[in-house]
Formats: structure tokens, sequence, C-alpha cells
């Protein structure tokens, strides 16, 4: 599992964590992209970002990881990180695949927004629901916020299949609300992201847009959140 897809433009690894938690084993997964995107949104100033991650995966279906990235959201940032961590359950019914857990944000110390999130997702053939909520979070509310538990939230639900020789094609759409969500993304409390994309042997392309172009000016300190984004990025798993 390489952090729920790198550049975090889907959610398609959810719907592989169930089929891989057995295994019982260490791994680790390198990448780098030129656009960190993380729920239509850039993370890092519509540059590059280079990541990393560790995780291991019970033959129970428990599984752990840890995964690191650069980040930037503002043009005096020298250098910012985020650090994920995460730990959950994934199984199987018969042909529908689960995976619940909980998921850690933390950020250097000058962003102080480190929050949580507990999550749960279904896969049943090519398709993957997904729903994230906000559990809790170190930032402090504004005037007529409430950062309170289950008070923002993403859905998403992707689908993905073989073209032909391993190249896959997904599709995407989530919706991501709540006061936590226009704080932290400085865009509107509610919007929506949608991407299409192309994956072969750890190389993806990725078309990646959201609707924040009708809901107003602002978009995100000029961060181009309203436009259409292109990433191109390689992932390299490896064993332990």
């Amino acid at each position: 599992m390489t952090r729920f897809g790198y550049a975090r433009v889907g959610l398609f690894m959810l719907s592989i964590t169930a089929s891989s938690a057995f295994a019982g084993e260490l791994t680790a997964n390198a990448g780098i992209t030129n656009n960190y995107l993380w729920r239509g949104l850039t993370q890092s100033e519509n540059k590059a970002a280079i990541s990393g991650g560790v995780d291991y995966a019970s033959e129970t279906g428990l599984y752990v990881g840890t995964w690191v990235s650069n980040v930037s959201y503002a043009a005096d940032d020298v250098f910012s990180y985020e650090n994920d961590i995460y730990l959950g359950y994934a199984g199987a019914l018969d042909a529908l695949e689960y995976d619940v857990g909980y998921l850690y944000y933390n950020y250097d110390d000058d962003a102080n927004f480190d929050f949580g999130e507990i999550y749960g997702s279904l896969s049943f053939a090519n398709f993957t629901l997904a729903g994230y909520l906000l559990a809790n979070t170190e930032a402090d509310e504004g005037p007529n916020q409430d950062f309170g538990f289950g008070e923002a939230y993403y859905v998403a639900l992707d689908y993905a299949f073989e073209l032909r020789d391993e190249l896959a094609l997904g599709l995407h759409i989530g919706r991501h609300s709540g006061d936590f969500n226009e704080a932290f993304n400085g865009v509107p409390g509610s919007y929506t992201d949608w991407n299409i994309s192309l994956s072969k042997n750890g190389f993806s392309f990725t078309v990646s847009d959201t609707n924040l172009d009708d809901l107003g000016p602002n978009v995100g300190d000029n961060l181009d959140n309203d436009a259409v984004k292109i990433v191109v990025a390689y992932t390299m798993p490896f064993d332990l």
C-alpha cells in the first residue's frame, strides 16, 4: 500500500488493501510526482514532491504504516513536511472487500494543523466507495467554526479497470465538506473534485479538476485550485 495512492489524486489503493493485507509482510515504497494533490488540491504549490512509506500487513488483516512527503503552502516555505501514520483492518466477505482504520496527519511545527480521520471503504468488482470523517485536530477554531468529531468529511467513488497489458484506467469523484476543510485548504467549505488516470508499472498520468471555479474567487491563496491539473507520478514498491 502506498499511502492510499501516491499524489492522493484518488483512492484506488483502498481497493487493493484487502487483498494485500493478508500477506503478513513488511513493504516499503518511494515515489516522485510533479504535483502533490490531495482531494483535488495542490499541497506543494504545484511543484514536485518526493515521498516514501513503510507498511506492515499481518495475516489477520491488521495493518499499520507511515508515509512522508514534502509539502508547501506558501511562497516563503523553505521546507515543510507531512508525515502520516495509519492503522487499520482489511478483509473480505466473498466478493465484497472492506477496509476500516484511523489516519493521523502530522505536519511540521509551523503548520499547527495536525489532525486525524477515521475512514472506511467497501469495494465490489471494480468499484470502491470510501468515506473519511474528521476525528480530532490540534487546530484552533475560528469564529463560527466547528472542528468537532464528524464535522468535516470526504466521500469518494472510484472505478478502475484494466484496459490491456496491465494498463489501468481509473475514474474518481469526491466531495469534501466542513469548516475544517475550509480552514485547512483555504477554499469554500464544500467542493467536488474528480479525475481520470492511466497507470502501469508504477507510472501514472492523471488529469484532475474541481468545481471551485463555480464557487467564487477564494480558491486557496492563488494556487490555481480552480484550474485543471495534470499529474505525472512514479511509485516504486519493494519488500523489506
